[in-house]
């Protein structure tokens, strides 16, 4: 049953629920029990928002899995789940683990031929999709494996029916429905629920989240609901997090971080999920909810901070003043103000001046105005960008972990951040650095196994129970961890001095015309990149300058904005060339893409995280070009677009010489 919300900004304070509950199914019914009328799902639908109470989800996950039940669901099958954050797909993945069955969340823009791979691997009969395209999609997806031999996909369940009335595949049946068919089993066995539930296990797998694929094809992480519910219980108790917190669930389903977020800390603390009404939206559908708690990778922070500075960009000359002074004020002091470390009285008071005529303004245009702990995972962020947060009065905070981990190895304590580091070790959960300077981790959070493939669980599991993470780092002597980069992506410069691409890429990222940029250096005498510029901060300052463009090509390869792209790179460099042992990694030469680099062209994984060794391969040539002393490079490239068309996109890129510094001497 969904109802209005009243109120949006109530606070719902009832007792954190205490529980014994050792799988998340019990634990949505021990909130169902504690406190059935607070608010546990919102979902915004054409631009009102709709509430579920905990009784109400209690209810229609037994109705769903009922329904699957009737549609012979058996334990040890596996459910796919695909489309945005909806309360109807939470609910889905609740109602599989009902039955002693397994979700398996899968990326919503992933293309059927990606998918296919996934639904194969994980022998899927069954999915509960979100709309239209999700359906064609997973019927491309039924033709193509029928193609190959494979059976599969024989029950096909959606949520929104919008454009879907005239269809009848096999096996193709409305949400709505599947509720009907799990009451009318439920009235026929009314014990089957219960005992279903019952035997559920706290070992027994509770999701399969496939990995991103940096390296290869995606593998399926086996976590188990004690695993899962461990990292929520870790996360819970450090921040504090109960039934009056709020949380905007946006991030995929099928990343380890939204499931540890929306799936295991609300079961284990009981606060209220908030679903947008569309990616679009996220924004305006924060300011309205408010939310006190909220996560989100680097690159979802990287975007709210080039929105920000496009608005100041756009601004009256007062006000472009007043921001830069007072944000001045926030680099120098507001961490530590917020760190709670000695600040002088002068500049206490400047700061609650710039709080109130610029800091809170600007956190309520973020939508982060009531937020009391913020959290970014899923790769490196910039220290630039994380002390931006931090300085206006954001408690953002990092963590650490993988798939493999549930998100969950490192967190950063208040009072204890460090902009250099990822945190101390979790509860739970023991480090150790190898020989090589790879993290080791073993704890609660570690995977069961890998779906299937026992040889890669032997792997990165070693006898001692050990995961290897394939990230290098260092434990400073406060037992904070510092992640250098991938163990495979660090590297050397022909004259020794170590090359962490990730580092200076995460540098360039923090500039708001810079979107995604690739370091060359491993083996070589110099660093030299590949950069993409943001289309809209960069088109933004174009169109200010009277500066006219045809297009992402045409605009990239503009001399005005090559200058304006070098003059970050400059930036970068100076500020390598101050922070000692980096000086030599200083970039030489770089090129602006003529493309954005894309998921659809196997650039970036879904996380969006760089594919580094295939992009270095088909860009072979500028590459090549880069440290071949050209000044331009012609090349033609092959795109993808969403129909499942192809193109070619050509151009003579410009290569540039960057300006470099003397690097600081090392100390005696």
């Amino acid at each position: 049953m969904k109802r209005q919300l009243d109120d949006k900004r109530k606070i719902y304070s009832p007792p954190i629920v205490q529980t014994t509950a050792n799988t998340f199914p019990r634990l949505l019914l021990a909130h169902a029990e504690r406190q059935p009328d607070a608010p546990a799902v919102r979902e915004k639908d054409l631009g009102i928002w709709q509430t579920w109470r905990w009784s109400d989800v209690a209810r229609e996950v037994r109705e769903i899995a009922c329904g699957l039940a009737s549609l012979g669901f058996k334990p040890g099958d596996n459910l796919a789940i695909v489309g945005a954050n909806r309360p109807h797909l939470y609910m889905a993945v609740l109602a599989a683990q009902s039955l002693r069955g397994v979700p398996v969340p899968l990326y919503q823009d992933a293309v059927a031929g990606e998918m296919v791979f996934m639904l194969e691997d994980a022998a899927i009969d069954f999915v509960i999709a979100e709309d239209q395209e999700q359906v064609d999609k997973l019927l491309e997806c039924r033709e193509l494996m029928a193609a190959k031999g494979t059976r599969g996909l024989r029950h096909l369940v959606y949520d929104d029916p919008k454009g879907l009335r005239h269809y009848d595949q096999p096996g193709l049946m409305g949400y709505e429905r599947l509720r009907e068919l799990g009451r009318a089993f439920d009235a026929s066995q009314p014990a089957f629920f219960e005992q279903s539930l019952n035997g559920v296990e706290p070992g027994d797998v509770a999701v399969i989240l496939y990995t991103s694929g940096t390296t290869g094809r995606p593998k399926g992480v086996c976590q188990t609901h004690a695993s899962f519910i461990a990292a929520g219980r870790g996360g819970v108790e450090t921040d504090r997090l109960g039934p009056g917190d709020n949380i905007m669930s946006y991030l995929p389903m099928a990343w380890v971080g939204d499931h540890l977020f929306s799936v295991a800390q609300w079961l284990v603390g009981g606060f209220t999920l908030n679903c947008p009404e569309s990616a679009a939206t996220v924004m305006n559908d924060m300011r309205e909810i408010g939310p006190s708690y909220y996560f989100g990778p680097p690159r979802t922070f990287e975007g709210l901070l080039t929105a920000v500075s496009i608005r100041m960009e756009d601004a009256a000359a007062p006000k472009r003043w007043l921001y830069a002074k007072f944000m001045r004020l926030a680099q120098r002091v507001g961490a530590d103000i917020l760190n709670g470390a000695k600040v002088g009285l002068g500049d206490r008071l400047l700061y609650a001046l710039g709080d109130l005529m610029i800091y809170g303004p600007l956190r309520n245009v973020l939508g982060m105005s009531r937020i009391r702990v913020a959290y970014t995972a899923g790769a490196a962020i910039g220290p630039d960008l994380f002390r931006f947060y931090r300085s206006i009065g954001v408690n953002l905070k990092q963590f650490y972990g993988q798939t493999e981990t549930c998100a969950y190895v490192c967190l950063q304590q208040d009072g204890k951040v460090k902009l250099q580091t990822v945190g101390s070790a979790a509860p739970g959960i023991e480090l150790r650095i190898a020989p090589d300077g790879e993290v080791l981790v073993r704890g609660v959070s570690v995977l069961k196994e890998y779906y299937k493939r026992p040889d890669a669980t032997a792997e990165v599991l070693d006898a001692e129970g050990y995961f290897h993470t394939g990230d290098a780092g260092v434990i400073d002597a406060e037992g904070h961890l510092r992640i250098i980069d991938r163990a495979k992506d660090v590297g050397k410069l022909s004259r020794g001095a170590i090359f962490a691409p990730n580092y200076i890429e995460n540098k360039l990222k923090f500039f708001p015309q810079i979107k995604e940029a690739v370091c060359f250096g491993n083996g070589r005498e110099q660093v030299c990149a590949a950069i993409n510029i943001d289309y809209e901060a960069v088109g933004n300052w174009a169109e200010r300058r009277g500066l006219p463009y045809g297009g992402y090509v045409d605009l990239a390869g503009k001399a005005e904005v090559l200058r304006l792209v070098a003059e970050c790179v400059e930036k970068v460099n100076a500020d390598l060339a101050s922070e000692e042992g980096m000086g030599e990694t200083q970039i030489a030469r770089f090129l602006v893409l003529h493309k954005e680099l894309d998921p659809d062209d196997d650039e970036l994984t879904r996380t969006r995280k760089v594919r580094r060794g295939f992009i270095a391969d088909k860009y072979r040539v500028l590459v090549d070009a880069l440290y071949g002393g050209k000044t331009e490079q012609y090349i033609e490239t092959q795109v993808k677009f969403e129909d499942g068309r192809t193109g070619v996109v050509s151009a003579t890129l410009k290569i540039v010489e960057a300006k470099r510094f003397p690097p600081m001497k090392a100390a005696a």
